[in-house]
């Protein structure tokens, strides 16, 4: 195995009950050392089970997973030393105990004998995950967002050198969200920690991820950094998973003045430009989103989604010109 890589699969598959439309099939993957990869689709796409097989909590039916150079077993079959340097956080925390207090609940992640030491490494990542304050709280008491971190805490506090994220997010509150990836993102760099996460949000994995993997339907889609498929989607199925898009048919696409070659047409909200010269446009909705709006407009019967970041410049009913900057083609050609 290459040295800047730690975890890979060959040709995995693993299926459920004998469906081979569940789980993953025939999944050639790497994942590269020190570094944040995400795993994206639709539900039911096959990427919880895809970290499962990585942990070692399912063997697959057909293929082969490594650690390094060691092949990864099912934990069944008995603890290996890359079971033991892996870490997973699931989105539920249901193996967490109520009752312990924030203190208790990171130390017991440490085979630590040393209670000096002890001390040191709990401190260390109550801090570094900005938790100290909870230490003597009773886990059961916590809000989703510091169950999160905590749990993230314990899985961290015996250095694993990797660390398995299931929809990390899920319970955390968008005001935290934010902090909480960038601390990830700070261990990451500090420690070395090469993290694998499985997510169904474009706004968690474009601003965290090094590498991302479309999957679709138990399969690889597309691979590469967020910037690569944000930006130059190969696929209909990516663009509808990372933007928020309007998605037209070729004679809707010439309503927007777009003579398309392709039978689908995406336009991501962001790629729309506002005017009031024409009026050909009627804002149907605005949708408040923070610090900007997406407005919902019509013409024609076909409908757009554009982001306006001049918030109450063009209320409901307002009509207005668009200036399209950027679409993609996706589809059969046309003639």
């Amino acid at each position: 195995m290459n040295n800047d890589l730690i975890l890979e699969t060959i040709s995995v598959t693993k299926n459920f009950f004998g469906d081979k439309s569940s789980g993953v099939n025939n999944i050639t993957i790497f994942i590269p050392k020190g570094k944040i990869t995400a795993i994206v689709g639709e539900s039911g796409s096959g990427k919880t089970t895809l970290l499962n097989l990585l942990y070692g909590h399912l063997q697959p039916d057909h293929g082969e997973v490594f650690f390094k150079e060691e092949q990864v077993l099912s934990r069944d079959n008995g603890l290996q030393h890359a079971h033991q340097v892996m870490r997973l956080v699931t989105q539920n925390g249901s193996d967490m105990d109520a009752q312990l207090s924030v203190w208790d609940t990171i130390a017991a992640g440490l085979q630590e004998e040393d209670k000096s030491l002890t001390i040191q490494k709990v401190t260390e990542v109550l801090n570094m995950l900005h938790i100290y304050q909870l230490k003597e709280q009773p886990f059961g008491k916590l809000s989703g967002g510091e169950k999160q971190r905590v749990t993230i805490a314990k899985a961290l506090i015996s250095r694993p050198e990797v660390l398995l994220l299931d929809e990390p997010f899920n319970q955390v509150d968008a005001t935290y969200r934010e902090g909480l990836q960038h601390d990830i993102r700070y261990i990451v760099k500090a420690w070395g920690v090469t993290v694998v996460l499985v997510s169904h949000d474009p706004a968690e994995i474009l601003s965290m991820a090094d590498e991302l993997i479309v999957l679709k339907e138990g399969e690889i889609v597309e691979n590469g950094s967020p910037e690569q498929l944000y930006h130059s989607p190969k696929l209909l199925y990516t663009s509808q998973i990372l933007a928020s898009c309007s998605q037209l048919t070729s004679t809707q696409a010439k309503v927007c003045g777009i003579k398309s070659r392709r039978g689908v047409v995406v336009i991501y909200a962001e790629h729309i430009k506002l005017g009031v010269l024409g009026n050909k446009w009627l804002v149907t909705q605005v949708l408040f989103k923070g610090f900007y709006e997406e407005l919902i407009i019509e013409r024609e019967g076909v409908i757009l989604r554009v982001t306006n970041h001049d918030r109450g410049k063009y209320p409901k009913g307002t009509k207005i010109s668009i200036n399209i900057n950027k679409y993609f083609e996706f589809g059969k050609w046309e003639n």
